[in-house]
């Protein structure tokens, strides 16, 4: 490897913003298109990240939102909770970011082929997961009963609403919501994501399962899925660790032997008890 092609690796290349939906009260989603159509930012894969970067306020990480459309666009849906997602969600359709990467593993894609799939996800953390998802609704002749648990604080909170919706449209599909906080407007299921679990109808022994949000979300719903008696090994969670360079060699994403950043973010259960982060 050269030494340019290093460098290369390290520097943003420019994507515009073609379109920006208002997905809750603090939550945007970007669709952005790498400006050089050649760009390997499009090798990306479900469960992969990018860093997103803007003049004047540094950069950020950011895991896909979308899988790639044929004329190069992908998205990625931004929580304001900081000044440099406060920038983000000042920018205007047209405006440029800067963008590196994928870097991260990916979801074990070829492990999941003809098995039975849960998603749980919380909050924003739909988004890390909704790649797999669309890629699985995608190959749908390829994998067997598929089930999404899916929970937020209230229903103004829940993100890809018309989506969601879309999915249920899929055979052997289910898709659960619930909420902590309902309005009068809403008559599903009240509580956490756990009390959805009794619910589900696929069978755990040939199941993977996927989760994404809180970290006392996922610690509380993988005990309440090892007794339903899936596999330690089948059970993958999406970490969310401060990371700063993407590429292992700052160390703030550092765990017990493992970067975030490049041995994951995403963990089977038996390598997070190996860590020692049970989440």
């Amino acid at each position: 490897m050269t030494a340019k092609k290093t460098m290369d690796e390290y520097l943003p290349k420019n994507a515009v913003i073609e379109e920006i939906l208002q997905e809750t009260a603090d939550s945007k989603t970007l669709t952005l298109r790498p400006i050089d159509k050649g760009s390997t930012i499009l090798k990306y894969r479900p469960g992969q990240f990018m860093m997103v970067s803007l003049p004047g306020y540094g950069e950020a990480p950011f895991t896909f939102a979308s899988l790639a459309s044929r004329d190069g666009r992908f998205q990625i849906s931004v929580r304001k909770v900081g000044s440099f997602t406060n920038a983000l969600h000042a920018l205007k359709e047209r405006d440029i970011v800067g963008l590196r990467g994928p870097y991260g593993n990916t979801f074990p894609l070829s492990k999941i082929e003809n098995k039975n799939i849960l998603f749980i996800a919380g909050g924003c953390g739909i988004a890390p997961l909704r790649p797999l998802i669309q890629h699985v609704f995608k190959n749908r002749k390829e994998h067997g009963r598929i089930e999404i648990i899916y929970g937020c604080r209230a229903p103004r909170d829940i993100f890809y609403k018309n989506e969601i919706e879309s999915w249920r449209n899929n055979p052997d599909t289910a898709v659960h919501l619930t909420v902590d906080e309902p309005d009068q407007s809403w008559d599903g299921t009240c509580g956490v994501v756990c009390v959805l679990l009794p619910k589900i109808k696929l069978v755990p022994k040939n199941a993977f399962v996927f989760l994404c949000g809180p970290g006392i979300m996922i610690k509380l719903a993988i005990q309440d899925i090892l007794k339903l008696g899936f596999k330690e090994g089948n059970i993958y969670a999406s970490l969310e660790r401060h990371m700063k360079c993407g590429v292992g060699k700052c160390g703030h994403c550092y765990v017990k032997g493992k970067y975030v950043c490049t041995d994951g973010p995403n963990f089977s259960y038996s390598e997070m008890k190996k860590m020692g982060i049970d989440s």
